[in-house]
Order: C-alpha cells, then sequence, then structure tokens
C-alpha cells in the first residue's frame, strides 16, 4: 500500500538534536549567546549590515513597521495574495492596508500593480516574496523612491533565493523572515528583522524586550544588575537560545536545502509543460527562486478544476494545498476592500494548488504526483 505524501517535511536531523542539547547542557535557555550568533550569521548570510531576532515574522513585520515610523492614519500597501499576517500586521500598528493585484507568473506585486494604489497617505509598500519568488523591487522603487515611501520586505518565504544576484532582502530598508516548519529554514516558530540601518536594530532589539533599558543577557550575567527602565511600551518578542541552535544548523544547511527543492521543482516543471491546463510557477527573469512553494494554476481546458485536482490527489494519498489565500476575502479585510479591484489575485486564489515538496521526497514518490496530474481522472499507482 502506497504510504502518504506529505505537502512539507522540515529538514532535520541530529545535528539539531545535538544543537539543542548543548544548550540545555550549558543552563542558558533563553535569548543569550547562540541568538546573538544566529544574528550575526543570518545577517551575514543575507549580505545584510543589521539582523534582529525575533518570534516570528508577524512581530518581526509588526516592529518593522514600528521602526520606521508607520503608525495611526498611514496607508501601507499590501498585496491580498499573502498570508493574512501581512495585512494584520499594518493594523497592529493602526495604519491602514491598502490591497494591491498581483502579477500572474509571480504571484508578487509589481511597479504597476502599487502605483495603481498610491494615496496620499501611502507611507509605506509591504512587499512579499511569494512562495519564495522573489519580487522585483527595484521596479517599484521607481515608484516609491519619489514620493520617500518606505519598502518593507515581507521575506517570510524568501530564505536562499535571490535577487539580480544578490540574497532577497538586501535591497530592502528593512525585510522580515520565517522560520515557521512550511518554511525552508526552521526554528520552529521564529522571525528574523534585517536592516542596513544600524538606528532600527537598536530600536527594535529594546522593543522586543519590553523596552527595557538593560538587557535581558545583561541582567542574569549580572550579580548586582543596574535598575532597569522601561521607556517606552515594548514587547515580549525574544527568540530562544534553543530555536538559534536549532536556526545556526539549518542556517548552514542552506544551499543544500534551495539546492534540493530547486531540482524537485525542474522534474515537475518538465512534466507539467507537457500537461495541457497546467501552469507552473517558474523563476523570473531578474532572480532565482527556493521554491518554497510550488504552485500551479489549473487552467480552462483541464479535465477538471482545483477542487477536483485537490480530490484527486486526496484519493491517492497526497497531501496539496489550496494556493495562496487572498486576505481581502477574509472577514476582518471584506469591508476594507469592499472596491478593490483584484482581478488576479482572485483568479489565483481560486485556481492555484501546492504540491509536495522536501528534500526526502523521492523520485517514486514524485511520479506518484506527476501520474495523477497527468490522469486526474484516475488513481496513481
Amino acid at each position: 500500500m502506497a504510504s502518504r505524501i506529505n505537502v512539507m517535511i522540515p529538514w532535520l536531523s541530529q545535528e539539531e538534536s545535538d544543537a539543542v542539547a548543548e544548550v540545555i547542557a550549558s543552563g542558558w535557555v533563553a535569548q543569550g549567546p547562540r541568538v546573538a550568533r544566529f544574528e550575526e550569521e543570518f545577517a551575514a548570510a543575507m549580505q545584510a549590515p543589521h539582523a534582529v531576532a525575533v518570534t516570528s515574522c508577524t512581530t518581526a513585520l509588526h516592529l518593522a513597521l514600528i521602526v520606521a515610523g508607520v503608525g495611526e492614519g498611514d496607508d501601507v500597501i499590501v498585496p491580498s495574495f499573502s498570508f493574512i499576517a501581512s495585512a494584520n500586521a499594518v493594523r497592529y500598528v493602526g495604519a491602514n492596508p491598502v490591497f494591491a493585484d498581483v502579477d500572474e507568473t509571480t504571484g508578487n506585486v509589481t511597479a504597476a500593480t502599487v502605483a495603481a494604489v498610491l494615496t496620499p497617505a501611502t507611507k509605506a509598500v509591504m512587499a512579499v516574496d511569494q512562495g519564495g519568488v522573489p519580487v522585483d523591487l527595484d521596479a517599484i522603487r521607481t515608484v516609491t523612491d519619489p514620493h520617500g515611501i518606505i519598502i518593507v520586505e515581507d521575506a517570510a518565504c524568501g530564505a536562499g533565493s535571490t535577487y539580480n544576484g544578490r540574497p532577497v532582502g538586501a535591497g530592502a530598508d528593512i525585510a522580515a523572515w520565517s522560520f515557521h516548519p512550511r518554511k525552508l529554514l526552521t526554528t520552529g516558530e521564529g522571525g528574523m528583522i534585517t536592516t542596513s540601518r544600524e538606528d532600527w536594530a537598536r530600536r527594535a532589539k529594546h522593543l522586543r524586550e519590553h523596552a527595557m533599558s538593560v538587557s535581558a543577557a545583561d541582567r542574569h550575567q549580572s550579580v548586582l544588575p543596574p535598575e532597569e527602565e522601561y521607556s517606552e511600551v515594548g514587547y515580549n518578542f525574544r527568540m530562544t537560545d534553543l530555536q538559534a541552535a536549532v536556526g545556526l544548523v539549518q542556517l548552514g544547511r542552506l544551499p543544500a536545502i534551495v539546492a534540493r527543492r530547486r531540482e524537485i521543482a525542474s522534474r515537475y516543471q518538465d512534466a507539467i509543460a507537457e500537461i495541457p491546463g497546467l501552469r507552473a510557477v517558474t523563476d523570473p527573469s531578474y532572480g532565482t527562486g527556493n521554491y518554497q512553494s510550488f504552485w500551479v494554476e489549473v487552467e480552462d481546458g483541464y479535465p477538471t478544476d482545483r477542487e477536483g485536482l485537490l480530490e484527486a490527489l486526496a484519493l491517492a494519498d497526497i497531501s496539496a494545498r489550496r494556493g495562496i489565500m487572498a486576505s481581502h476575502r477574509q472577514p476582518p479585510y471584506r469591508e476594507l476592500a469592499a472596491d478593490s479591484v483584484l482581478p488576479i489575485t482572485e483568479r489565483l486564489n481560486d485556481r492555484t494548488l501546492i504540491l509536495p515538496v522536501y528534500h526526502s521526497l523521492s523520485a517514486e514518490d514524485q511520479e506518484r504526483v506527476i501520474a495523477v496530474l497527468r490522469s486526474p481522472g484516475g488513481r496513481s499507482e
């Protein structure tokens, strides 16, 4: 009997277990030296001057908007075609998400879709590397820079992707990253901010620890620590050394993770190119994706619709997922987005699905997936 094929399995090994055991043996499990080392090595890998580790990409986006000066009454352009956290972070700071449509081939906002929804109150654009496909940042800057609009890159899915020969996020004012288990690098939960601005990084580190004047690490290392002061309302967004230890191992494995996922994606692309009615995500001309999500659009002319294909895959014990959500269709944003015109977002939301991609996916199991794509009316063998 064929075994179940999952949509994603993290690449975890004994190395991560040993790294965590070492942290436990040290007696220092909260934010400490491993977090500092993870920040340093992640910043170097992403070619960013500064990195700040936090609890999730959502909290990274939240802090990024705060340190960038986005707040009450500001508009932030954000794709609806993204996990709802992108829009939610805008709401957390009291700003208004303004939904932009996306390019049909990349699933990302473009210079044209951003320009179409600019308002006099636009303070920032949240540019998402959707599914690991790099966003065309330079093109968007031709629209935003003349107005002094900040770009916050939501690179939640982007670790290992490149833009014009550099890691994604390297050209943004500030970027946010995710280490959720669905991402290439995982710490269970966790996130990171990268930025070229030392003042923004310093304030983010301050805010993630309740805005204390003395860091928790310094307090714990002191026999008689100085009295701390809390200069503003802060947050508890600290990463633990347990998570950072896992992250350091994962970061060292990133090139191998990307190479393996691109190998699997290439095989899917070759097969799907020969199946009428299916269109696979591919690299844009200006960069390379990490295939954090391998999505396929079910077009007219295919024997079934997206829901039918998902059912056919499920019957073959293959776990796929509906494609990227459309946040403007969700209850918190329906009224706000009532006048939004987002035809590409809605089409992709209705027609795309995500196929299994993970390091241990065997050639035989991938062929099972491809067999269903070729013949959704019959079961794969």
